[in-house]
């Protein structure tokens, strides 16, 4: 299934939110699909960010920017001076990096790999659920990733997740669709 069929069988099913995260593509080629990615979810009522190019979330007209863990407060700054409107996530590894997210003013952190994963290696051990809890003291909404699937879902949002971010099982599927409303209704 092409990238932009996913997405749309995605949105379809309930997906609110897509962060896109094509690092690795050249700039221009980039630029082209995220717009169309954008398009699609904006179709759809959903929120679409973009993975870690603030200037091009704010020239695409995303919802926000979600920027690598480590980013400095500078970056920070800058993310939401091109996006003053718009949310400025942040990844984090550790209950540490979530505490100084929040300190630096993102709207968000991402959290992982809360489970063990094939998609996130050489971040550490899985922090587990736990972490979430001990992450939401914060004050910023964290949302799970890494190894979400929908045995794991409930015990993320049990934990307080604002959210879960969920990768591998989606694009991998053949047929997304009922793992996606397995992980909503978990």
């Amino acid at each position: 299934m092409a990238l932009l069929a996913r997405i749309d069988t995605l949105l379809a099913e309930g997906a609110r939110w897509v962060w896109f995260r094509e690092r690795d593509m050249a700039p221009e080629p980039r630029a082209v699909l995220a717009r169309a990615v954008l398009e699609r979810t904006h179709a759809r009522g959903a929120a679409f960010t973009l993975g870690g190019d603030a200037a091009l979330a704010a020239h695409l007209g995303a919802d926000g920017v979600h920027l690598p863990g480590g980013t400095p407060p500078a970056g920070i700054e800058e993310a939401r001076r091109l996006l003053p409107d718009g949310l400025v996530g942040v990844s984090a590894h550790s209950v540490a990096e979530v505490a100084a997210a929040a300190r630096y003013g993102a709207d968000y952190a991402t959290l992982s790999p809360i489970f063990a994963t094939a998609s996130k290696p050489g971040y550490g051990p899985a922090l587990g659920p736990e972490a979430i809890a001990a992450a939401c003291v914060h004050g910023l909404p964290v949302l799970a990733l890494g190894g979400i699937t929908p045995a794991t879902a409930r015990a993320c949002r049990e934990a307080g997740a604002g959210g879960i971010a969920v990768m591998g099982d989606l694009m991998r599927s053949p047929d997304p669709a009922p793992t996606l409303r397995a992980l909503l209704s978990g």
